[in-house]
């Protein structure tokens, strides 16, 4: 089956509601100033917990979560796979690249959560379950995410037939790999800070 308009339509939806800049927003009311002036310099929840509130990251990522949740949701629910995979290609890339900020956003994995859950729920928990295995045992947040990322299309078929289901959680894996191209570097290299540490070790 091809894509029609009324697919890309959803493509443009997903990418409007992505590249809502929740982290800069929430930071900017809070009178906490650009969150992309300190730490890594992304809008993620990581670098929001370095202003220092809790509670602030934790709605960044609640947020950014919901950003790709809800237009995979509703593109499933009133289109069918192919225009949800669309809007979860597009609320991460909106994300990554949000026009309001000169396409300089952050590394998606908050979006790529939502997503997954939009997609299928257990393909999600799935997702923060492995994160959490990972954090615990190495302590680096970037390597839980990456580990996590990386196992999504291996599950992807064990829970749907629809290919288009499966193709976007393969390239939105690849995608997580290339925008932490960064941090793999420091992985290699022994140099990426662990949980706690502080360093540019973002994930989101």
């Amino acid at each position: 089956m091809g894509i029609a308009l009324f697919d890309i339509i959803w493509l443009l939806v997903g990418y409007a509601a992505g590249s809502i800049p929740f982290g800069l927003l929430l930071t900017k009311l809070a009178g906490l100033g650009d969150v992309r002036r300190i730490g890594s310099g992304n809008i993620g929840a990581t670098n929001v917990l370095r202003t220092g509130s809790k509670k602030l990251a934790a709605l960044t990522l609640l947020l950014d979560a919901l950003k790709g949740f809800v237009p995979v949701a509703l593109a499933m629910w009133l289109a069918g796979p192919l225009a949800a995979a669309l809007a979860g290609a597009g609320a991460f890339l909106g994300h990554v690249l949000p026009v309001w900020l000169g396409f300089r956003g952050g590394k998606g994995v908050a979006t790529f959560i939502g997503v997954l859950f939009g997609l299928h729920w257990l393909l999600g928990l799935a997702f923060i379950g492995i994160w959490l295995l990972v954090a615990v045992l190495f302590r680096i947040s970037s390597l839980s995410a990456l580990v996590a990322a990386a196992t999504m299309p291996l599950l992807a078929p064990l829970l749907t037939t629809q290919p288009a289901l499966r193709t976007v959680v393969i390239v939105l894996a690849i995608a997580i790999f290339i925008t932490h191209h960064a941090n793999i570097r420091r992985l290699v290299a022994g140099e990426e800070p662990k949980i706690g540490e502080g360093g540019r070790s973002s994930a989101s």
